[in-house]
């Protein structure tokens, strides 16, 4: 018989767990047999004392085997994760660019997460478009266009979802094993046998030193080799905001733009490098030739043909493909805040941005509160630009008068500034790619 105090205390005296023991420890949490309060004892145990690494991959699979394993036959599936961050519209034009250059896309993602953004939102606001596909639709769609994005099934590894809703509440959310399992699993679970991930560094990130976040990077490579499942990760860049646009529909027009060859340089920059990893890894091209190919694809216009056609496979108005200014749905109010004298931008905080767009109605305040998909906010100048005195420095769409005034200090605060014209290393933006492993 399963004997969780004894377990609780090996891992708490710095011991390990056997395969046996750990899948009895998961399936006892999965079914409630095992409390929240012993749960949350071997999470604090596992936060001090980490998971050794057979452990760790035990772990991985316990939790991604608690419920279904989606199956695509002989179709060889590659995966993609962000850690998340602010402004980061990548996987909404990186899934169907990566697809037209061969590769088969199966992504399931998730809403926002405190500051950072949700693929699910963003795209639902596509008038008609369907985030939440069947498992036999998603699989269908995969093989007839070659990707698709959906939302996260409650039958997919269903034990890292209570694991996770656990963390977030017992302070063990920050422990690498724990987030490179809680990563891992749904990739497996969803039927992935690559992975790509983008390992986000910065002010905007939940990883804000490049430390911490090459050892994310690292871990979640090694873990991913353990399972006999090739991956590569990016460490990049995010202390500004990816792009101009931060929101929800804000950030589908930024896609689109990119797709259609006038967006931001920095988010088609990303995105090339992200696809040119998720070519490489799925196929004898290398890292340098994946990149090229998917720069091809973006400028030949077959990037944005393969949205098109996922937004139609999952039901929305392809119209927006074309003139997704007359499709979505955008704030009718303006505020713009100005420079209060001739000065340069020295640091532009991506985290105070993103805390503004969540409390202008962008995100969630509280659990389950419904998020305004209109509301966003156009950065007009980042890290380096001259900004004379009264010129525009964030462009603000709103709804509601007593939200913008909640989240106006948050803009008000985002920027830091110097001497006009000064030019140093702190105003010189930093690289993009800040490093590659894999």
């Amino acid at each position: 018989m399963f004997d969780m105090i004894s377990f609780i205390e090996r891992k708490r005296d710095g011991g390990a767990h056997t395969a046996e023991e750990i899948q009895e420890f998961v399936r006892g949490f999965a079914s409630g047999a095992v409390p929240d309060y012993q749960a949350s004892a071997w999470l604090m145990a596992v936060f001090h004392n980490g998971l050794k690494g057979e452990e760790l991959k035990e772990f991985t699979l316990a939790l991604a085997h608690s419920g279904k394993i989606l199956s695509f036959g002989d179709l060889r599936i590659v995966d993609k994760h962000s850690t998340g961050g602010v402004g980061d519209k990548a996987t909404l034009l990186l899934v169907p660019l990566a697809a037209a250059c061969g590769v088969k896309v199966a992504k399931l993602s998730g809403p926002g997460l405190s500051f950072t953004g949700g693929t699910v939102d963003k795209l639902e606001a596509i008038p008609g478009f369907q985030m939440h596909l069947s498992s036999e639709r998603f699989i269908e769609q995969v093989r007839r266009i070659g990707c698709a994005i959906s939302g996260h099934s409650d039958d997919l590894a269903p034990a890292e979802g209570k694991f996770y809703a656990l963390r977030d509440v017992t302070g063990t959310v920050p422990t690498l094993p724990l987030l490179c399992s809680s990563i891992v699993s749904k990739k497996i679970a969803g039927g992935a046998h690559a992975f790509v991930f983008d390992v986000k560094c910065g002010a905007g990130a939940f990883m804000e030193d490049y430390e911490n976040a090459e050892k994310l990077a690292r871990a979640l490579v090694s873990l991913s080799k353990s399972l006999g499942k090739e991956s590569m990760a990016l460490i990049t860049d995010m202390d500004q905001p990816l792009g101009e646009w931060i929101g929800n529909s804000t950030e589908v027009l930024e896609a689109v733009s990119v797709l259609q060859g006038k967006g931001p340089k920095d988010v088609e920059e990303l995105v090339i490098n992200l696809a040119g990893a998720m070519v490489s890894i799925d196929s004898d091209l290398s890292f340098e030739e994946g990149c090229a190919l998917a720069r091809e694809k973006l400028e030949d216009g077959s990037g944005l043909e393969a949205f098109a056609a996922m937004v139609r496979a999952q039901g929305g108005d392809d119209r927006v493909c074309r003139t997704p200014e007359k499709i979505l749905p955008l704030a009718g109010k303006k505020h713009t805040i100005t420079a209060s004298e001739d000065s340069t931008v020295r640091a532009l905080n991506a985290r105070k941005i993103g805390e503004g767009v969540k409390r202008l109605g962008g995100g969630r305040m509280s659990l389950g509160e419904p998020i305004d998909l209109s509301v966003g906010v156009r950065i007009l100048k980042k890290n380096g630009a001259s900004a004379g005195r009264g010129e525009a420095l964030l462009e603000i769409l709103y709804s509601d008068e007593a939200k913008l005034a909640d989240a106006m200090p948050f803009f008000e605060s985002a920027y830091t500034f110097g001497k006009a014209n000064e030019h140093s290393e702190d105003t010189a933006q930093r690289r993009l790619i800040l490093g590659k492993i894999g």
